[in-house]
């Protein structure tokens, strides 16, 4: 009764002396629920965007990036209204590239549309990259000592900045297998092209995503990751180009990586950082410019020339490596809502960018490089010749069908894939989660499994093959040949990336054996054997083991045989 009576008085009280007026304490309270509510919807929004993100390949690739644009334009609608990004200036230098109304739509769009999920994906997957491999102790041990005497005198954060670029160059030259500008496999009759783009042509011919996500490109191709690596680490980088005499023509040379007032030069064709002076540590563009013998040692007397010299670097381009959507003020919107392990760089400021390049001796000036664009620009083209000549699509989508086809087992290399690429190598017993060697070793058939696909059903559910209605024998032993090819084609793939995954874990023995007994097994021809025979020239290096490094590096014939060449040379002098 005693508890009755003050609920009794707080009643009357209430009635009498204005529980009324209480409405603006009402609305107060609805009001910061609702602002609550807001911020929750928010966060969930991000929060399954990047959810979807993380599991990309485990999911439909086209319903996932259609739920990853829907959640980025929810939580945009909390931001409340955007404010339309103006085009950089520096996107003039496009000019016959890509007409400015598209590019002006792309850069001043205030929703989010697809070319934005790929541009997230692609930050997100390089970010990834950057958190497992940017790890003390993985430096190349060829510039060890230099960075251990200091570099050249360098503070510790410049030292540091130097270090995680190294490590960065060296882990992309290790994981992205050079092909040669001009490739000569076998290929269909060309397709129209917009003007100014070849069949197959280099660089653009796959995107930075493709490449790492393939594992193979050429020299511009790993110029393009090599640069995407270095944004996500915070570091600025650019496409140096030198200008032709004859026509004004940039020719792309090497990456250039800014440092305080010093760009240090990396040559992803040849594979390796340019040396500096005496061939001691890291070259900078200055001593590039100052010192003729920099570049001259980059020839290899009675095998290789090299096609720049001090003349020509006296005045370069810095080529910056962007799509239009990084420029656009929703993805800086985005970039500064991203807290803990969600942050990346999302947004570059393009202008500010030019001119801090502009202002390095020795540059010219900056300009965009169209090479990422013009890979968007080639890849739809083949995509609608795809579309109109079955031939065409066959040789287009088999290149990769290993990854891309619907498929238990291709989808099974995918996630292992996309699990190296993440530094996951082992399982995950917590999240019941198998890492990149289970997932690689799924794909290890042995030779009798491969034979016995045309009578184990299992197995050729696993890999999508079907009998259709009314198809004769003929047609499904061609089927059944062409699905054995791709077995092993995957396996063998899988088998020289779960030998990187070896090497990258530390377990430098381990993957000697892998890269020598399975790789580059004379019974088991593969595309991979020139990057498996450089990557085990690597860890004989690591393993003290120099005169078997030389003797892989000096191999007649792989495409990076010039920068292997130089790299023997390097090696054994000590």
């Amino acid at each position: 009764m005693s508890l009755l009576r003050p609920l009794s008085l707080l009643l009357v009280v209430c009635l009498f002396a204005g529980c009324g007026d209480d409405r603006d304490l009402v609305r107060e309270i609805q009001a910061s629920r609702q602002a609550r509510v807001q911020t929750e919807s928010k966060q969930d929004h991000l929060g399954e965007a990047f959810s979807l993100l993380q599991r990309l390949v485990e999911l439909n690739p086209t319903r996932a990036q259609q739920q990853i644009r829907f959640h980025l334009n929810q939580w945009l609608q909390t931001r409340g209204d955007v404010p339309a990004s103006g085009t950089p200036e520096i996107a003039s230098t496009l000019r016959g590239v890509v007409p400015p109304e598209v590019l002006d739509e792309q850069i001043g769009g205030t929703n989010f549309v697809g070319g934005d999920v790929k541009h997230l994906r692609d930050a997100y997957l390089f970010r990834q990259i950057v958190q497992w491999v940017d790890r003390p102790g993985e430096t190349d041990p060829l510039w060890m000592s230099w960075f251990d005497d200091g570099a050249g005198g360098l503070d510790p954060d410049s030292l540091d900045s130097l270090q995680t670029a190294s490590r960065l160059f060296d882990w992309t030259v290790r994981n992205v297998a050079l092909q040669p500008r001009v490739l000569t496999q076998p290929a269909p009759e060309p397709p129209p092209l917009p003007e100014g783009l070849e069949f197959r042509g280099a660089g653009y011919r796959q995107s930075d995503y493709e490449t790492i996500w393939r594992g193979t490109g050429d020299g511009l191709q790993r110029a393009g990751v090599f640069e995407q690596l270095c944004r996500q680490a915070g570091l600025a980088a650019a496409i140096l180009a030198v200008p032709s005499d004859d026509s004004g023509r940039l020719t792309p040379w090497a990456v250039g990586v800014m440092i305080g007032d010093e760009v240090y030069l990396f040559e992803p064709e040849l594979g390796l950082p340019i040396p500096g002076p005496d061939q001691v540590g890291i070259a900078t563009l200055k001593q590039a410019r100052r010192d003729e013998s920099v570049l001259r040692r980059l020839k290899v007397p009675g095998f290789f020339d090299y096609p720049f010299d001090k003349a020509d670097v006296q005045q370069v381009t810095a080529m910056l490596n962007l799509m239009p959507e990084a420029v656009a003020t929703r993805m800086k919107l985005l970039q500064e809502s991203l807290t803990g392990q969600r942050r990346m760089t999302l947004y570059v400021d393009a202008d500010d960018s030019s001119e801090r390049w502009d202002a390095i001796a020795g540059v010219a000036g900056a300009r965009w490089w169209p090479v990422p664009i013009q890979a968007e620009i080639y890849r739809a083209a083949m995509e609608n010749q795809a579309m109109r000549d079955p031939f065409f699509a066959f040789w287009y989508q088999s290149q990769w069908l290993i990854m891309d086809a619907q498929a238990e087992m291709p989808q099974m290399l995918s996630q292992g894939r996309w699990r190296h690429l993440h530094g996951e190598f082992s399982d995950d017993e917590d999240d019941l989660t198998e890492g990149a060697r289970t997932l690689y070793l799924s794909q290890r058939a042995p030779e009798f499994e491969i034979a016995d696909l045309r009578i184990d059903l299992e197995l050729q559910k696993a890999y999508g093959l079907r009998r259709e209605l009314g198809m004769d024998n003929q047609q499904f032993e061609a089927q059944i040949a062409q699905v054995q090819s791709l077995m092993r084609q995957g396996k063998r793939t899988a088998t020289y990336w779960l030998s990187l995954v070896q090497y990258d874990d530390g377990r430098i023995e381990t993957a000697r054996n892998w890269f020598d007994k399975r790789v580059l097994d004379p019974n088991q021809p593969t595309p991979w054997e020139p990057a498996a025979r450089y990557n085990l020239a690597r860890t004989e290096e690591q393993l003290g083991q120099t005169e078997a490094a030389v003797k892989l590096l000096k191999t007649v014939g792989d495409p990076q045989e010039q920068g292997n060449r130089i790299r023997a040379r390097l090696i054994g002098r000590d």
